[in-house]
Parts: structure tokens; C-alpha cells; sequence
């Protein structure tokens, strides 16, 4: 089975426990890091932006929340996690079935493109960089939130003891998937460091790229602009 439709499956496996799990894995923060990003990549007033692996919709929402005349669309290959989001975001987001890596979409088409903790999974990140930038309007931003190993020694160690042992008994228990709470972990660890992704955004095209870490450095949000 190749990586797409492990993770394609794997999400529409956990959508029943993906918003709890979320939750209890952030502390309840992941919603004000989501709306922190979505600050970030600043909406216009009567924009569109897209929200790229949206699952059930909540960066979509963040966007919508700071700028309500922004239209907001929200794209996964996951279809129960995007039937959970329109039960939750009735209007407010408009969600449509496509693989961030071959958008079905024309060029500069958007005023912002967003997506939280995908990176890590999809199988080549320079081409689902290179079509975010492919759809952004020029002078458009983009904005990518990710799960990263924090740097300070002793917090990285306790880190590591909750996120690679804990989180996946307690993840793989309330979702009956033991399997996709312990490929979390691994996908984290087998990733790029947030220097080379700034690096390769840079490769694609974006100017003005930046990067800086969240949640006592267990999250980065990456910024750049066509």
C-alpha cells in the first residue's frame, strides 16, 4: 500500500475520535495555535483562501472567524473527515473532495492557501509545495502549521516520553487504531527539520519566508509569499 492511501485510509479510520484526540494531545491548545496561523496568513476582506488537507475544517474556520467576508474552501482526500466538518461548519466553510498533491484547480487562483499537520504526510513534499504555490495568486501568502521535535534537551526528552509512548496507547485506545497513533511518532521523527523546509519553499518560488516554533517548540508554523 503506498503512502497516500495508508494515510487516506488511516483518517477516515480515526474521524470518529480525531477532534477528541486533538484535544487531549495539545491540552486543548490546538485551536489557538490553528487561529494564531490563521492571523498569520492575514485573509483580505472578500478573499478566497484554501485550506489544504482540511479534515473536519478547523483552520478552514479559524480563517473565516478572523475575516468573515473571506470565502474559505477547504479540500481532503479523507471523505468522513470532511463530512464530519460541514456537520460542524454548516455555511461557513465550503468543503470539496481533491489530493493537495494534483489540485484540481487553476493557477493563481487563491488570496491565501493554509494547512495544518499534513506535511508529514503526504509522499513528496516539493510537489505539494510546488502546487500551493501553483494555485496562490501573486502576492498571495501561504501559511503551513507542523508537529516538530522541540530542541531544548530536557523538554525534548520529556516530550518524546509522552508523544512516543503515552499518546499512542492513549490514541490507539479511544480510536481502536493503535496503528495510526503510532505512525504519528514516526512521522514527526522521519521528517524535515523546519530550516529545510523553510529551504524548500525558498526552491519552489516563495519570497519572504519564515518559520518560528509554537507551543514551547513543538509546533512550527511556516509563512511565505508568491
Amino acid at each position: 500500500m503506498d503512502k497516500s492511501t495508508y494515510v487516506r485510509s488511516m483518517f477516515d479510520g480515526i474521524a470518529h475520535r480525531y477532534d477528541l484526540m486533538n484535544t487531549l494531545m495539545t491540552l486543548g491548545q490546538h485551536q489557538a495555535v490553528r487561529r494564531a496561523a490563521a492571523r498569520l496568513a492575514q485573509p483580505p476582506r472578500d478573499g478566497l483562501a484554501l485550506d489544504l488537507a482540511t479534515g473536519t475544517g478547523d483552520f478552514a474556520a479559524a480563517l473565516h472567524e478572523i475575516e468573515p467576508t473571506c470565502r474559505v474552501v477547504g479540500v481532503d482526500f479523507a471523505l468522513e473527515m470532511m463530512r464530519l466538518g460541514q456537520t460542524k461548519y454548516r455555511g461557513d466553510v465550503s468543503f470539496a473532495a481533491g489530493d493537495m498533491l494534483r489540485l484540481p484547480l487553476p493557477n493563481d487562483q487563491f488570496d491565501r492557501i493554509v494547512n495544518g499537520f499534513v506535511l508529514r504526510n503526504v509522499s513528496d513534499v516539493r510537489v505539494a509545495f510546488a502546487e500551493m504555490f501553483r494555485v496562490l495568486k501573486p502576492g498571495g501568502r501561504a501559511v503551513s502549521l507542523e508537529i516538530t521535535e522541540p530542541r531544548t534537551p530536557v523538554w525534548r526528552d520529556v516530550f518524546a516520553l509522552y508523544f512516543d509512548h503515552a499518546m499512542p496507547r492513549i490514541g490507539g485506545w479511544l480510536s481502536g487504531r493503535p496503528d495510526a497513533y503510532r505512525y504519528l511518532p514516526q512521522s514527526v521523527h522521519d521528517f524535515l527539520a523546519p530550516e529545510a523546509v523553510a529551504d524548500l519553499m525558498r526552491e519552489i518560488g516563495f519570497r519572504e519566508v519564515s518559520f518560528h516554533r509554537e507551543m514551547l517548540g513543538t509546533m512550527a508554523v511556516y509563512v511565505g509569499a508568491k
